[in-house]
């Protein structure tokens, strides 16, 4: 029996909510027209800007059990007259009631569903507001239709606050939000809980809380008759941080806050959060752990004229502080900060504090003080003491141009100064530094240089805006440097953009090596390298940089140049290196140069230099300078003491290839003790001398002026006095082209107890009367495939020349004047010969 009574219940029930169920749908269907006038109706008796509905319908299953109003793609116009923009639109707005009022025939809208929408909230520059579109109504009340709204809810729907006479903008998205509503005639208390993403909260210039997730628990009332918000303690979730926030709101006038903020288990990240992005970038990455408050107040009016009083106090005790990437972290971290807005209540007086702030970094302890203040036209000083790892600070601050490095930096230093004033005028001394920074053995990779920099070591002691260096030493690669002297103006060098570092120092090295530092592959990161060879090079002089060198080095290299005791002043201004007076020892001699290397053209890299080689070995110079591109004539072949004054200018291009038909020198040179061995032209003299003599000729002295211009080497004639028992005296003159094109002129003297050679009997002979019979030769062809011939047109100029000279000797004996001994021509005689 109680089966069957249990069974009719359940029957009875569900037929009864069937019947309910059906008669509402049928209620609905057959009274949706009247339902939505009557809808339409009490709308526009509240609402007085203009609405844009595509589509209004009546469903029981959108928001089953509730039946619901449907209106989709509402656009609604702001509250301003002939404005047409958009103060909210949404895809879809529901507005419901229950069932059972539609059997009744009263209906009451109690809920609101908002789905994928925009609602924009502003405040115009005349403070006029966009957002008073309800109207008063004063027309009797329907009885058979009313607004009596008890919830809201909101999903995927975009909001956005903007304040144009405070230059505010706050944006978020609600994702899931829902407000139960209590309304009587003074009050309405909202109860509201919900997941959004706050886009960004801008203020002025500085943009907080952006892109962060937010849950949100809140309870307000407000008074509509005293016109007061009264925020109950309400929690606002930031990540692991919890913020309560409580206080009072007035806007009957201007506005009145009297908000409280007090942070639970709050973090650097929750509190870097609250500041602007353009402070806390560069720290978004970090983590905390540790016993970290904040608390803070905003009170005060608040609109186009006034801003409320804020005031913030934060800090750690015994926290840590490290990048989630790196093992490196600061541990035992303390501090107490504070910021308000100030008197002011604005930028201009505002003003940030770190006190106290001390920690240990690789168990070592540090501590320092900074402020910051007026954001307008910023204020900054802190002071910092401790010994520092290097490696450990760049593992955690993650500094990008710097890769890794090691050793210690004992830190003593104090900033202070207005950063704007120093931008505008770096070089009036507007900043207070001092204290030092002693480096000990550190070593660095940097990011823009594959070359290790090592040993790094030395005192830095500041003032103002100048270092003193006192034994800065280091190695960069193989090459090692000392210096001692002033770093100018090296803060704005180091803090602002295009300025200009001047070292005024003595420099000492052991040993420099140019093959390292300007190998491309060692001074130039790999996506920005030219070249293809690890032996290419790269010369850039960075317009940053400037100084006045003494210099003392004991030794360099470069290729096959090796040069030891460099002593002299060098300079450095817009990226032209010059000099008064460098001297070194090098190739067995000695060298002194002054001159200039102008680098403002980064592919067209000038070089003047006036230059006094002493007492060089010929040999060496052609080895070391790789014999100057080309085979006529090689070190093996050489000796002798080469003794010149080289006036020369020079191009090149950044990876030191030089631009050779745009060479041009003056050279005074002498050769002392000199000796010509195996050379190839002299073996085809052996017509005039033994082939013994030949192999090794000697010479005690060779004077010449050359130039070079064109790719071509100029060679005036020259007498060269050799060893040779027929030849005693070789003039040569022509000139040598860089594409080893070769134009000799060469004059010898020929004796006659030479034997006669069947292959070469050249034509006529001029005789000179000082020096007998001399022969004219011509050496011409590349450097691996020459000739020479016989010089008939110089032969012909000096008979020409001497026919002239004899006419006028026969003028003056005519005249009476007594003759002058000439050259007498000569025709070779039968039995005359020499060989090639």
């Amino acid at each position: 029996m109680r089966k069957r009574a249990v069974k009719k219940v359940l029957f009875y029930t569900v037929a009864v909510a069937i019947a309910i169920m059906g008669m509402a749908m049928g209620l609905v269907y057959v009274y949706q027209d009247k339902i939505i006038s009557l809808f339409v109706a009490e709308a526009n008796k509240h609402i007085k800007t203009k609405v844009e509905v595509e589509k209004i319908s009546l469903s029981l299953f959108d928001k089953f059990p509730q039946v619901a109003v449907t209106l989709d793609k509402v656009k609604i116009l702001e509250g301003v007259p002939e404005s047409e923009a958009t103060l909210g639109k949404a895809a879809k707005l529901y507005f419901t009631f229950s069932a059972w009022d539609a059997l009744l025939g009263k209906y009451s809208i109690k809920e609101l569903h908002m789905e994928q929408g925009e609602i924009h909230v502003k405040v115009l520059e005349d403070g006029q507001v966009n957002y008073e579109i309800f109207a008063a109504d004063t027309t009797a009340s329907n009885k058979d239709f009313s607004f009596d709204l008890e919830k809201i809810n909101l999903k995927d729907v975009l909001v956005q606050y903007s304040d144009l006479q405070q230059d505010q903008t706050y944006t978020a998205n609600a994702h899931q939000m829902e407000a139960a509503l209590a309304i009587t005639t003074q009050t309405i208390d909202v109860e509201a809980k919900g997941k959004a993403t706050v886009k960004s909260l801008k203020i002025a210039q500085g943009e907080y809380f952006k892109e962060k997730a937010v849950d949100i628990a809140t309870i307000l009332s407000i008074n509509r008759q005293l016109k007061t918000i009264k925020l109950q303690p309400s929690e606002v979730a930031v990540e692991k941080a919890v913020y309560e926030v409580s206080g009072d709101i007035a806007y009957g006038g201007t506005t009145e806050l009297d908000l409280k903020l007090n942070g639970k288990n709050t973090s650097i990240q929750s509190m870097l959060s609250l500041l602007p992005q353009s402070i806390t970038r560069e720290f978004q990455q970090y983590r905390s752990d540790g016993d970290i408050y904040f608390n803070g107040r905003v009170k005060g009016k608040a609109s186009g004229k006034y801003n409320p009083l804020v005031t913030f106090d934060f800090g750690c005790r015994n926290a840590s502080f490290y990048h989630p990437d790196a093992k490196e972290k600061i541990e035992k971290l303390s501090f107490t900060g504070s910021f308000t807005n100030g008197a002011n209540r604005n930028s201009s007086t505002s003003e940030l504090k770190l006190k106290g702030l001390k920690g240990v970094l690789k168990g070592r302890p540090f501590r320092g003080n900074l402020t910051y203040r007026n954001f307008n036209n910023p204020y900054l000083a802190f002071d910092a003491t401790g010994m520092i790892d290097v490696g450990y600070v760049l593992g955690l601050l993650k500094v990008e141009e710097i890769k890794a490095g090691s050793g210690l930096a004992d830190v003593h230093v104090a900033f202070a100064g207005n950063l704007k004033e120093f931008e505008a005028r770096p070089g009036n001394s507007t900043l207070s530094t001092s204290g030092d920074i002693t480096l000990h053995n550190v070593s660095l990779s940097l990011k823009k240089l594959p070359l290790p920099v090592t040993g790094l070591g030395g005192n830095f002691m500041f003032k103002k805006n100048d270092v003193a260096i006192s034994d800065f030493r280091g190695k960069l690669g193989e090459s090692d440097f000392v210096l001692n002297g002033m770093f100018r103006n090296v803060m704005a060098w180091l803090l602002l953009d295009n300025q200009r570092l001047l070292v005024e120092a003595d420099f000492k090295s052991n040993y420099l090596n140019f093959d390292q530092l300007l190998n491309e592959k060692l001074n130039t990161p790999a996506g920005e390298r030219e070249g293809n060879s690890s032996a290419d090079y790269k010369f850039i002089i960075s317009p940053d940089i400037a100084f006045n060198l003494s210099a003392d080095i004991n030794r360099m290299t470069f290729r096959r140049f090796h040069a030891k005791n460099i002593t002299g002043e060098v300079k450095l201004r817009n990226q032209v290196v010059s000099s008064p007076d460098i001297s070194f020892n090098a190739i067995g001699g000695n060298f002194a140069v002054r001159g200039s290397l102008d680098a403002r053209q980064r592919e067209h890299i000038k070089v003047s230099t006036a230059s006094r080689l002493n007492n060089m070995s010929v040999d060496s110079l052609f080895y070391v300078f790789e014999n100057f591109k080309q085979d006529f004539i090689v070190n093996r072949q050489l000796r002798g003491n080469l003794t010149a004054n080289i006036i020369s200018e020079l191009y090149f291009d950044s990876q030191l290839n030089p631009k050779t038909d745009l060479l041009q020198a003056e050279i005074a040179a002498t050769v002392r003790n000199g000796q010509l061995i195996n050379f190839a032209p002299m073996q085809k003299m052996s017509a005039f001398v033994r082939r013994s003599e030949l192999a090794n000729m000697r010479f005690a002295e060779l004077q010449n002026n050359f130039w070079i211009q064109q790719r071509t080497i100029y060679i005036p004639e020259m007498d060269i006095r050799s060893s040779l028992s027929a030849l005693p005296v070789i003039s040569v003159s022509g000139m040598h082209t860089f594409d080893q094109d070769m134009d000799y002129k060469i004059k010898l003297p020929l004796f006659r107890s030479r034997r006669p050679d069947k292959d070469a009997a050249f034509g006529v002979v001029a005789e000179d009367t000082d020096t007998g019979s001399m022969l004219y030769l011509t050496l011409k062809g590349k450097e691996n495939n020459f000739k020479i011939a016989y010089d008939r047109e110089r032969v012909r100029e000096k008979i020409q020349t001497e026919l002239q000279q004899e006419g006028n000797e026969l003028r003056d004996l005519l005249r009476g004047k007594k003759p002058v001994q000439k050259e007498k021509k000569v025709e070779p005689q039968h039995g005359e010969y020499f060989d090639f």
